[in-house]
């Protein structure tokens, strides 16, 4: 099985997901013992390739890593992943291009991952929702707002919802609209009339267009903000994240931010990916 667009699951999937991750957690094992993964990562890459190259060796397997740019030679990618196929168990792919990523899927007969393209990023979006589960039993009925434009992350976080009948709120400049309202999807483009419903807050780098005072002004993420959301509320800002910027300093200094530690399950979350696209189970 391929793990490429969250929308292509369903909510029981990715809750088997889960399940595999809490065993893991609970009873360490090396299911991977004997298998090879090839990894196409690029230098800049820090937690999502950590966690993979770490991931696959605490279960036994073992990794090899390419640049992404290796994928952008003139052999046809159909070409490349069936050699690939010969010595590999799987490949993680970090790529710009998702067709890219879709097009290794169409043709390979071992798993294909998603490790972020610039369409999606469901990795990190399935990780940070299993986080949540951790911390809150009611993590299926909360309200789910993320402030920011339409980028990867939005988009995997936009799946989610979809998949697991999530209430999803989008807050950002008018242009931005998604797609039409429906259950788990209303967009906004005043920040103070969907805050004091919100449960979690998420947010996600800005893109250069964006970095500007009067966007900064209107939607930045600040604590006098977060102080008119629901009790117990949490901010999420997806990293790199930039003081300042999406989200201010005294936001990420207070007790609303998830902390760093709340990264800590992606290792355990992409285990359990990993395990489920080649086995099923665990």
């Amino acid at each position: 099985m391929h793990f490429i667009d969250l929308k292509h699951f369903a909510s029981g999937q990715i809750q088997d997901i889960y399940a595999i991750a809490d065993t893991l957690r609970t009873n360490p094992c090396r299911p991977l013992e004997g298998k090879t993964f090839i990894l196409f990562f690029p230098q800049t890459s820090l937690r999502t390739r950590t966690t993979f190259e770490s991931g696959i060796r605490q279960l036994g397997g073992d990794c090899i890593l390419f640049p992404p740019e290796t994928l952008d030679r003139r052999e046809e990618l159909i070409d490349t992943v069936k050699y690939l196929e010969n010595w590999a168990d799987g490949i993680v792919v970090r790529h710009p291009d998702a067709a890219k990523v879709k097009l290794l899927a169409e043709h390979a007969a071992i798993p294909i991952i998603n490790a972020m393209t610039s369409e999606n990023h469901p990795c990190e979006v399935v990780a940070d929702f299993y986080a949540l589960r951790q911390r809150r039993e009611d993590y299926l009925d909360l309200v789910y707002t993320y402030v920011g434009p339409v980028g990867n992350i939005f988009k995997a976080w936009a799946d989610l919802a979809e998949v697991m009948n999530l209430r999803f709120h989008h807050v950002c400049t008018p242009d931005n609209e998604y797609r039409e309202p429906d259950a788990n999807y209303r967009f906004h483009s005043d920040l103070d009339d969907i805050l004091p419903q919100s449960d979690v807050i998420l947010t996600d780098s800005l893109p250069d267009s964006y970095r500007n005072s009067e966007y900064i002004d209107a939607y930045q993420i600040t604590l006098e903000k977060l102080r008119t959301a629901k009790p117990r509320a949490m901010l999420n800002p997806c990293p790199p994240f930039f003081r300042s910027e999406e989200v201010s300093e005294d936001a990420i200094d207070s007790e609303f931010f998830v902390g760093y530690g709340f990264k800590k399950d992606l290792l355990l979350v992409q285990q359990a990916i990993l395990v489920y696209c080649l086995f099923g189970r665990l």
